[in-house]
């Protein structure tokens, strides 16, 4: 385990447990006592857990992570989702990208999309996102025109939210939006965990012919602070293996095309 795959491990331990003790933790993750108030110290100074003596505990913002930390979760399963949905990508679209670190492998996923990138110099497919990340990974693509939306970036997700981005949105029209999500549940829909996210991506949905959410089993079932859209704005749910069987048919009853990977 690399320093940033301990660091995000460590966030998620503090979440779930609010206490953490370090010599535990560096029992549980195989590591030196020093290594561990190292990593304490550094996820303190980005105020993302409070330091305490002998270990830390969860601060008020570890609800919404940066984006950094959030990459090395359940890497794997995002992997296979990005390559599901970039599957479902055909020259000419206009695809819309929110930001997020599912939503940025598929990103990649398109991006080395052979037979996209063999039908010319010209540019065979539109991509509209939010995220300066996936932004600045597709730019180099020549088969891939670039759309950003306006607005105010924010440190977390590299998402661009606010006014300033609605006005390039109204006047577009989307073939597929990739929608990423902290959470979604089969009742009450699509959750962010920021409100000018959830505003810009809610935008994003209604300009869109049909909305692929693409979300790890981890974030099934649940909510977040604000809502995106209902079930019955996602045309298709993209998810991994080990997703709640229950869960699941309850999209599908929603009129979700669910597709496990």
């Amino acid at each position: 385990m690399n320093r940033h795959e301990r660091l995000s491990t460590l966030l998620d331990i503090v979440g779930q447990r609010e206490r953490i003790d370090v010599d535990e933790m560096a029992a549980e993750l195989g590591v030196s006592a020093a290594t561990i108030r190292r990593d304490l110290d550094q996820l303190a100074g980005q105020q993302l857990v409070a330091r305490t003596r002998g270990g830390a505990v969860a601060s008020n913002v570890t609800y919404d992570l940066p984006l950094r930390h959030k990459s090395a979760r359940h890497a794997p399963e995002k992997q296979r989702i990005s390559a599901a949905a970039a599957a479902l990508v055909r020259p000419g679209m206009v695809v819309g990208l929110n930001g997020g670190t599912t939503t940025t492998e598929v990103a990649r996923a398109i991006a080395t999309r052979t037979d996209l990138a063999e039908r010319g110099e010209h540019p065979s497919l539109t991509v509209v996102t939010n995220a300066l990340n996936i932004a600045n990974e597709l730019i180099i693509r020549p088969h891939v025109k670039i759309v950003v939306t306006g607005g105010v970036a924010r440190q977390q997700s590299f998402e661009l939210t606010g006014p300033l981005g609605t006005r390039i949105l109204d006047e577009i029209a989307l073939d597929l939006l990739f929608l990423g999500v902290d959470a979604i549940d089969p009742a009450s829909g699509a959750y962010a965990h920021h409100e000018g996210e959830a505003s810009i991506n809610r935008l994003m949905t209604s300009r869109a012919t049909r909305v692929a959410v693409v979300a790890d089993s981890s974030k099934l079932g649940r909510r977040a602070f604000a809502q995106i859209c209902p079930c019955s704005r996602v045309d298709a749910l993209i998810t991994n293996e080990g997703a709640d069987e229950e869960l699941v048919s309850a999209f599908r009853s929603e009129g979700a095309q669910v597709q496990v990977v």
